[in-house]
């Protein structure tokens, strides 16, 4: 009976191992691209998600991006193309909007209970370029960004409506899709 007890116990803890070392390793790379009312353009890098048990774990190698704070966020639909909206042409409109689940329309930031597509805002250096890692806990799995947009805004994001919706981050000028 005791050995069978340490066998248990044993092929318990190699399973455990095996799991946890499974789900802290999986990852996505996300190409992310320059965008404008005409299409995608240029590359500016990659995004790579990787999941940790403090939620996912966003890892920029950007590059050509304009230095300072901007809002980051995971959109609704798997695209980056060009859209209308109240009958003007924007940047990557066909993402929709904000990864919104719950339908709480509220944007309160990646701490609070608003929508999920809220992640916390990316930094650019002075030389165009960001690889400073930013965690979103209230995502925790790779497959809820499947079939999404990753976007950067033009501008930072306050993490609320007021005085400018969605945060502040204006136009969209970087976009990937999650596959």
């Amino acid at each position: 009976m005791t050995k069978i007890a340490i066998a248990v116990a044993i092929a318990s803890l190699f399973a455990g191992t095996a799991t946890a070392g499974n789900v802290v390793d999986k990852s996505v790379v996300v190409p992310m691209t320059l965008v404008t009312t005409d299409g995608a353009g240029a590359s500016v890098g990659t995004v790579t998600v990787t999941q940790s048990s403090g939620g996912l774990v966003f890892t920029p190698d950007l590059k050509g991006l304009p230095p300072g704070d901007h809002g980051f966020h995971l959109h609704e639909k798997a695209s980056c193309d060009p859209g209308e909206k109240d009958g003007k042409k924007g940047a990557a409109l066909a993402a929709g909007g904000h990864f919104d689940p719950q339908h709480t329309g509220k944007h309160e930031g990646p701490e609070a209970m608003g929508h999920e597509g809220d992640l916390p805002r990316i930094t650019v250096g002075a030389d165009g370029t960001d690889t400073t890692a930013v965690t979103a806990p209230h995502l925790k799995s790779l497959a809820t960004l499947k079939g999404h947009a990753l976007m950067i805004h033009a501008g930072g994001d306050n993490y609320a409506d007021e005085p400018a919706p969605l945060g502040g981050g204006g136009a969209r000028i970087a976009c990937g899709v999650v596959k």
